[in-house]
């Protein structure tokens, strides 16, 4: 009778295990979604920064050869990570291929000047940045006008805030959600063992000693639930891949390494803090609040 005992409590207590590392697995899968999706969209607002460009228009008596050594040194500022040369024939084919029309036909001469496009490193896109940027450029002598798509960067920007605020509004709402449900899944579950927790002080068992299996069975649920989450995840992303290969444009390998490690962390953080407080606070129950 009581070999048939053990081995019912013994398969309640993996139902209870699997039943626990399920939800947590379903809760991390959440968090790993939030998680992504805001370097996600870092790297996208990065991809439309690398193509906001700086058009630099020199002066009309500037010669190629200068226009090349100012190319040059431009190519050495810290905040310049591409410059494409505009000659002006190129200017000029441009103009004649967009509009259908060669100005020199009734001005008699090509009325472009030497143009340089800047295309300015992500982390100096902003408006501060680039108000510095112009006016630095704009005191080199043979420069004579520097253009800038200022609002596009103020919207990009403002956009680009609010959904780092909303992003993380998600996340913060998620980690209380999930805090709640895994701490109730696993406060029931040891609630179920609260006798034993119960003679087991009763016997002199140190704190320490009682939560110690509870916590060796968080520590590898938290890592099953990780796993799982990870695995769920990551098999999402190579399904959509398969049918957009953009898809790893802006999933990138290292933002997917961030995530998992992330999921793993939240995933063990999440199962060991709430078995500790559970276990304690069974431990500092009463024998009449035990029935």
């Amino acid at each position: 009778m009581a070999h048939k005992r053990r081995k019912k409590n013994k398969m309640h207590w993996n139902v209870q295990a699997i039943t626990s590392t399920i939800s947590t697995s379903l809760v991390l899968i959440l968090i790993g979604l939030v998680i992504l999706m805001s370097l996600t969209a870092r790297v996208v607002a990065d991809s439309v920064k690398e193509n906001l460009t700086v058009t630099i228009v020199l002066n009309d008596d500037v010669q190629t050869n200068q226009a090349k050594q100012l190319q040059d040194s431009l190519c050495t500022l810290r905040y310049v990570g591409n410059i494409d040369y505009i000659s002006r024939e190129q200017a000029m084919q441009e103009q004649i291929e967009s509009m259908g029309i060669d100005p020199t036909e009734f001005l008699g001469a090509n009325p472009f000047s030497i143009s340089m496009e800047i295309k300015v490193k992500p982390e100096y896109s902003v408006t501060d940045s680039l108000q510095w940027i112009s006016t630095e450029l704009r005191s080199t002598k043979s420069i004579a006008e520097v253009i800038y798509q200022k609002d596009l960067v103020d919207s990009l920007n403002r956009n680009l805030q609010r959904a780092s605020f909303f992003l993380l509004a998600i996340a913060m709402l998620l980690i209380v959600i999930s805090l709640s449900l895994i701490n109730n899944t696993v406060r029931l579950s040891i609630y179920n063992h609260r006798f034993l927790l119960y003679t087991m002080k009763l016997v002199g068992a140190r704190w320490s000693f009682i939560r110690r299996p509870f916590l060796i069975k968080a520590f590898w649920m938290g890592i099953a639930s990780a796993l799982i989450a990870n695995t769920a995840l990551f098999a999402g992303i190579y399904w959509a891949a398969s049918h957009d290969e953009d898809v790893f444009r802006y999933v990138t390998q290292q933002n997917m390494a961030y995530t998992a490690i992330a999921i793993l962390v939240v995933g063990l953080v999440l199962t060991i803090v709430c078995t500790f407080f559970s276990v304690t606070h069974c431990l500092k129950m009463r024998r009449s609040k035990l029935y």
